[in-house]
């Protein structure tokens, strides 16, 4: 590869308006065995629809005898309210700090029921080729909402950009950044806005699903954080559902579907520019971690 990386060697852990939801599939809709219509309809709200993965998948559900529908939203702030209303059967766009968040500021109890992959975080330019060109005082972006951004400071602290006064945890925000100490400014914006203000700023941590929208490609990054690291479950992405549905028949065979057909996993990397990590890792993992993760939040 020609760019070169800043590793976040110790990482804290690893979304289009939609209008007219009408109903929601029954908790055992379609379920092997199951009382429910084998006709009934499995919503899935994602953020971009047009991703290769989710055609592949609704073709490997309907082979299954799952009819699959996948909803779009252009925004991360939607699809967990519409799936806690009933709107959706489930939702796959968010890593669990983000739903740890969610459920915290909103009283829920979405869980998650299925990993898909964990995926870097990048730190993109237009104006430098390497982290080490951001001038002194420079100004970089990174999203608003909690849980994405407290992982993108620390990519900026690993990348010596700035410094976090607690060392850096899955709860900082930007009044952890120690100013004295930092190289750079650091403003927040909504993480679906963060490309077109890539031209104005020095850099910006821009989210995976927006990357494209800033004329870039993963490759890009000057800089990111480390998807192996063992303390990345928090930043798994996965399938979440209702907690009355987490032992559902059909939405447990749709994430081994997702984990397993070849081509959905063909999808997923290549939507991702060959940057996801696919995963399975178990429910049970995910849900103690979203406990851990609400735990130290309240903490």
């Amino acid at each position: 590869m020609s760019r070169r990386f800043t590793t976040l060697a110790a990482a804290a852990a690893a979304v289009a308006l939609v209008t007219g939801l009408a109903g929601c599939a029954s908790s055992e809709a379609g379920a092997p065995g199951s009382d429910g219509a084998a006709d009934d309809v499995v919503k899935i709200g994602v953020v971009g629809k047009g991703d290769p993965q989710w055609a592949a998948f609704e073709k490997a559900a309907e082979a299954e005898g799952i009819d699959v529908e996948i909803i779009d939203f252009g925004s991360y702030e939607q699809p967990n309210p519409a799936l806690a209303a009933g709107e959706l059967d489930l939702n796959q766009f968010q890593h669990i700090v983000y739903l740890a968040q969610y459920n915290a500021a909103n009283d829920g109890d979405l869980q998650p029921i299925g990993a898909t992959a964990i995926y870097p975080l990048g730190l993109y330019s237009t104006k430098h080729d390497d982290v080490q060109d951001i001038p002194e005082g420079g100004t970089v972006v990174v999203p608003d909402d909690a849980s994405n951004q407290a992982r993108a400071l620390l990519v900026l602290q690993s990348a010596g950009l700035i410094e976090l006064k607690s060392g850096g945890t899955i709860v900082s925000d930007i009044a952890d950044i120690d100013t004295e100490k930092s190289k750079v400014k650091v403003t927040a914006l909504e993480a679906a806005v963060i490309p077109t203000s890539l031209p104005d700023v020095d850099a910006a941590i821009i989210n995976n699903d927006f990357v494209q929208d800033a004329g870039l490609t993963f490759e890009d990054a000057i800089a990111q954080d480390d998807p192996s690291d063992p303390n990345a479950l928090p930043y798994v992405n996965i399938f979440a559902a209702r907690a009355d549905d987490v032992e559902n028949e059909t939405y447990q065979k749709l994430v081994e579907i997702f984990q397993t057909d070849e081509d959905v996993q063909k999808g997923l990397l290549e939507a991702s520019g060959g940057t996801g990590v696919p995963l399975t890792t178990p429910a049970a993992d995910l849900q103690e971690s979203l406990k851990k993760v609400l735990e130290d939040t309240a903490g």
